[in-house]
């Protein structure tokens, strides 16, 4: 029966997936407003190598996009957590803490 389950999940997508996160037009517009950011770094990025720029000069950019997108996806994270997560525990669904385990492995 637990490799049943297992199998059902692996092939199956979390709720999550088939649903909407509940966000406001406030947080929306936030994690938009990152998104934009993050995507003008990058295109900055592209530039600075028409331009054939100093390498250590990018590798500070490549450094400053890494770190922005990685607080990007936890703040994703946080709202999965926050949402979807504590919904499927409150269903008796205690099998999305593994979900959970391997979305942060992701994000390390």
């Amino acid at each position: 029966m637990q490799q049943e389950n297992k199998e059902l999940m692996e092939n199956s997508e979390c709720a999550c997936h088939t649903k909407h996160t509940p966000r406001s037009e406030a947080q929306l517009k936030q994690l938009q407003n990152r998104l934009n950011r993050i995507t003008g770094q990058l295109n900055g990025i592209g530039r600075m190598l028409e331009e054939n720029r100093y390498c250590g000069d990018i590798l500070t950019q490549v450094a400053a996009v890494e770190s922005a997108l990685q607080s990007f996806a936890y703040i994703i994270l946080q709202e999965h957590m926050e949402t979807c997560v504590i919904e499927e525990i409150l269903n008796g669904n205690n099998e999305i803490m593994e979900e959970v385990i391997e979305l942060v492995k992701k994000l390390k």
